[in-house]
C-alpha cells in the first residue's frame, strides 16, 4: 500500500461563509453582541453564523450587506451556497480532529471502520444509504473516504486501535467479490505499524459495546475525546468524566475481544473459505 498525497480538505460552505461574514464586523467596527442589536439578532445568533453552525437566511444577508459594506457578497454566498455538503457540519469537525490526532481507538459493529475500507467496498456503503444517493455524490463520497486513508500512512502515524463485532466482518456487503477483496485489505492493514485490529467474536454472551459505536480520539494537545455518530447527527464528549466511561468501556471490550493475532488467523481463515 502505498502513501496517498491529499490537499487539505476545505473548510465546509457554511463555515466559510460565516469566517467571511466575522471579517467583515471586525472590519467595521463591531462585536458579534453590538451587530446583532444593530439589526434585531441575538449575540449567539451572530456567534453561531460565523461558526457556520447556523445558515444565514438571504434577508438577513442584505441587511448585513449594506450595514458592513459587503458589496453583496453575503446575499451571493447564501444564493450560492451547495445544498448539501460533501460531509455535514458534525463529521467535518470529526474528520478535523482524526486528521491530526495522536491516537485513536473504536468499537464498530455496523460497517467497517472507514480507515480500513476499500473503495468498491465504501461504494457499497454509500449506495445502501436511504434514501438513495446519486451517482456523481456516490463517487464524491467514496474518493472522500478514501483519500482519509492518509494518515495511516503518515510518517509518524497516529496510534490507532478497532474492535469490531464479527458480524460486520462476516457481512458481504457489496457481493461476494467486494467482501473478498476487503478481507484481504483488513490483512494487509493489520500489518501496518500503529495498528491494532481485533474482533470481538460472535459466541460471546455478553460485552462491554452493548449500547453501540463510538470513537475515542486524543488530540496534540492531549485531550481525550469522546464521539457518537447517530442515524442524523453526532455527540463529541469532552467532560473527563464522560470520556472516562468510554475509555473503560474500551479497555472491556479489548479484553473481550480475539487477540490482534487471533483476529489476524480469522481473517485468514475466512480467506480460506472465499
Amino acid at each position: 500500500m502505498s502513501p496517498r498525497k491529499r490537499p487539505k480538505r476545505n473548510a465546509s460552505a457554511m463555515k466559510m461563509l460565516g469566517a467571511q461574514l466575522a471579517a467583515l464586523r471586525r472590519a467595521a467596527g463591531y462585536t458579534q453582541r453590538s451587530l446583532g442589536e444593530r439589526v434585531a439578532a441575538d449575540e449567539e445568533t451572530i456567534a453561531s453564523i460565523e461558526q457556520g453552525r447556523r445558515s444565514l437566511k438571504a434577508d438577513l444577508a442584505e441587511v448585513l450587506d449594506e450595514l458592513l459594506d459587503g458589496k453583496g457578497t453575503q446575499a451571493a454566498g447564501v444564493e450560492n451556497l451547495p445544498e448539501i455538503d460533501l460531509f455535514p457540519l458534525w463529521a467535518e469537525e470529526f474528520l478535523d480532529h482524526e486528521r491530526e490526532a495522536l491516537a485513536l481507538s473504536s468499537y464498530e459493529n455496523q460497517v467497517l471502520p472507514g480507515l480500513l475500507q476499500t473503495e468498491a467496498y465504501a461504494r457499497a456503503v454509500f449506495r445502501s444509504r436511504v434514501p438513495v444517493y446519486d451517482e456523481s455524490e456516490i463517487e464524491a463520497r467514496t474518493a472522500g473516504r478514501i483519500e482519509r486513508q492518509e494518515i495511516l500512512h503518515h510518517k509518524v502515524p497516529p496510534t490507532v486501535s478497532y474492535v469490531v463485532w464479527e458480524p460486520v466482518l462476516r457481512l458481504p456487503v457489496g457481493g461476494r467479490q467486494v467482501h473478498a477483496e476487503q478481507l484481504r485489505h483488513l490483512r494487509v492493514c493489520s500489518e501496518l505499524p500503529g495498528i491494532s485490529l481485533q474482533f470481538l467474536p460472535l459466541n460471546r454472551t455478553t460485552h462491554a459495546g452493548l449500547n453501540g459505536p463510538f470513537v475515542l480520539l486524543e488530540t496534540p494537545d492531549h485531550q481525550h475525546l469522546a464521539y457518537y455518530e447517530t442515524q442524523r447527527g453526532s455527540q463529541w464528549v469532552s467532560d473527563p468524566s464522560e470520556v472516562s466511561i468510554v475509555a473503560r468501556k474500551y479497555a472491556m471490550l479489548r479484553t473481550q475481544a480475539l487477540t490482534p493475532e487471533d483476529s489476524q488467523g480469522l481473517l485468514d481463515r475466512l480467506l480460506g473459505e472465499q
